[in-house]
């Protein structure tokens, strides 16, 4: 057994994509459920190999890693993407607790670390935690031209006015927020929402209909000409 686990938050939801790097698969399968439980997308690596090529195809706001993996030594994971994937969130996870380890790892850029064995809990609510620091906020609300989003109840308000928004619209809302000012793409959107963009019929317009459909709502309390549509791109909240 290698998780101390305790009762869940049903509230604890968010719209993340997590790369989980371990190649022990019994650790990486309970991982896996537990998150995806929790609200997050989420995909395995068991190789260094498989998880550069993922990190180098989609778009993850968090990799778990393992240092030691059959193929490689994880930290040559991190120095790769630490290269390239600046903002992604990495949370070392290992059995290893040698301080040297711990300094390490930290130096070439992870965001924390973990050692084996965790609570779910504490995972859940480290990587909420890093995220939350590399997206620049401090609370759980995120405050947006008079609106208000909560973020561990999934509501939005307007003037303390509850605004009824799907788990779509909501995670599109709440993804666009938290990179506001920065054009994010169609394939960004659907790869965030509906995991794997590979297994995704990319001629779909249902980002643009879930899009429309939240535009309608937020539309009715306040004018939205913040939120822009960047022809053929994708979309942009102004701030």
């Amino acid at each position: 057994m290698f998780l101390i686990t305790f009762s869940v938050n049903p509230l604890e939801h968010r719209l993340m994509n997590i790369l989980i790097v371990e190649d022990n698969k019994e650790l990486a399968a309970e991982v896996y459920d537990f998150l995806c439980n929790t609200g997050y997308i989420c995909k395995i690596a068991n190789t260094c190999a498989d998880a550069l090529e993922e990190i180098n195809s989609n778009d993850y706001d968090a990799m778990l890693l393992d240092l030691g993996l059959p193929d490689g030594d994880g930290f040559e994971v991190l120095k790769t993407v630490r290269k390239s994937k600046s903002k992604i969130a990495v949370i070392v996870i290992t059995a290893r607790g040698e301080l040297d380890d711990r300094i390490n790892g930290l130096h070439l850029g992870a965001d924390d670390y973990l050692t084996k064995p965790f609570a779910l809990t504490e995972l859940s609510a480290r990587i909420f935690a890093v995220i939350r620091r590399i997206h620049g906020f401090t609370l759980n609300d995120l405050l947006i031209h008079g609106f208000s989003m909560q973020l561990q109840d999934y509501k939005v308000s307007y003037d303390s006015i509850p605004i009824n928004l799907t788990k779509k619209e909501f995670d599109i809302f709440q993804y666009l927020v938290l990179n506001k000012n920065r054009v994010i793409t169609r394939l960004q959107l659907t790869e965030h929402i509906w995991g794997d963009i590979l297994e995704v019929n990319s001629d779909s317009n249902f980002i643009d209909v879930h899009v429309r459909n939240l535009r309608k709502k937020l539309d009715k309390h306040t004018a939205i000409d913040w939120f822009e549509t960047v022809r053929n791109v994708g979309y942009r909240i102004n701030e």
